[in-house]
């Protein structure tokens, strides 16, 4: 072999590893057909400093994203070629058949070597740029895909080894011990971080009982309709459109918009709906699997008893903790909704899949909310 030759094969070896070069394309696979390594996929190339999107790969953020135990997520989604998802008003966008979805999860390291060890941190995208995540000063924990079939859409979850140098599809789901180190508090908890299995993706993404469908739950315009982090000075939707990733977008002032539930600069209400909206309303909702529940946390309801205010349970059981109410109109303390939330307890927390830590900021917002709202009971 001619040393041309053997340079060009090392630049295409190279290229996959390390993302330098060309990049390779996205791989679709059928449904019947996965592949159990993360990397067939195409979506990113690996190297020991970065994992780099591909080609056409676009990264997004949600204005109020689902609690998972303080894990950071890389969000993505990749069209085929010549196709575009289009806008709805309520539902999350149409995408076309061909469409991949990924969340990579990810915790920031809480020491150079450690591996174990993870840092609290706020849920932002401060490891991400240019379309790399810093893979020295994070661990990656999962990869979740959905891909969308003629026949619908297919939930894979991708477990990260410990050399950090693939995931390998987990049907069965996975678990790992982390000691998650808050340096504010000085403290530091172990937890289970817990990966799903197939069953329990679908618990969460089948947002309509009926039906039983997967669907995606984040990629709504109402969580999408902010500005980008990727393309300075533009509207997130608005790019997405202007690169003919999006049509059928509207005038973006006429796009409803969901609330950052941590920016104190909106408003209390509209905050803590959109945390309900977003960690409960994909059971919680007028089709979905909580809907025997009678709670209606998606953000259309305006239904004060279908939110809980003044209403008994109807099956919670011991997940009452011998309250009342769901929510108990000044008094945090006496409603369901905070004690659930709070819970570590089997059959009492809420959300039942997701977390093995509460989510004390989440806790507190709706602590806060609950306390001044108006009324008696």
């Amino acid at each position: 072999m001619s040393s041309a030759w053997r340079f060009l094969l090392f630049c295409g070896w190279l290229s996959l590893l390390l993302g330098c070069g060309q990049q390779a394309s996205v791989q679709l696979h059928g449904r019947d057909a996965v592949p159990d390594r993360l990397s067939d996929w195409q979506l990113f190339s690996l190297s020991t400093q970065h994992l780099q999107l591909s080609e056409g790969v676009q990264p997004y953020e949600l204005n109020s994203a689902l609690f998972t135990d303080y894990a950071h997520k890389l969000r993505t989604v990749w069209l085929p070629e010549g196709t575009q998802a289009a806008y709805t008003a309520n539902d999350t966008l149409d995408f076309p058949v061909g469409t991949i979805i990924s969340k990579t999860f990810y915790y920031p390291r809480a020491s150079a070597g450690g591996f174990a060890s993870v840092r609290l941190e706020p849920d932002t995208a401060q490891y991400v740029s240019n379309g790399r995540l810093d893979l020295t000063k994070v661990r990656l924990m999962e990869t979740r895909l959905l891909i969308h079939h003629a026949d619908g859409w297919q939930a894979l979850p991708y477990v990260w080894n410990d050399e950090q140098t693939e995931a390998f599809l987990e049907i069965t789901g996975a678990m790992s011990t982390l000691h998650l180190v808050d340096d504010m508090a000085e403290s530091a908890s172990e937890f289970a971080y817990i990966v799903p299995d197939k069953n329990q993706c679908s618990g969460c993404h089948v947002t309509n009982h009926a039906s039983k469908a997967i669907q995606p739950i984040g990629p709504a315009a109402r969580h999408l309709n902010r500005p980008s982090k990727h393309v300075a000075g533009k509207n997130q939707l608005q790019a997405w459109a202007d690169m003919a990733y999006l049509t059928g977008l509207p005038v973006i002032d006429e796009v409803a918009r969901s609330a950052d539930w941590k920016d104190e600069q909106q408003s209390l209400d509209a905050r803590a709906r959109a945390y309900l909206d977003i960690n409960c309303a994909h059971c919680h909702n007028p089709a979905g699997a909580a809907d025997t529940s009678a709670l209606l946390f998606n953000v259309g309801n305006l239904d004060p008893l279908m939110l809980g205010t003044c209403k008994p349970p109807v099956a919670a059981g011991r997940g009452t903790g011998n309250r009342r109410y769901t929510i108990v109109p000044g008094k945090a303390e006496d409603s369901i909704i905070t004690y659930r939330m709070a819970s570590l307890r089997p059959g009492d927390k809420m959300p039942e899949l997701g977390r093995s830590l509460a989510h004390t900021e989440g806790v507190a917002l709706i602590a806060q909310w609950i306390n001044e709202l108006d009324g008696d009971c």
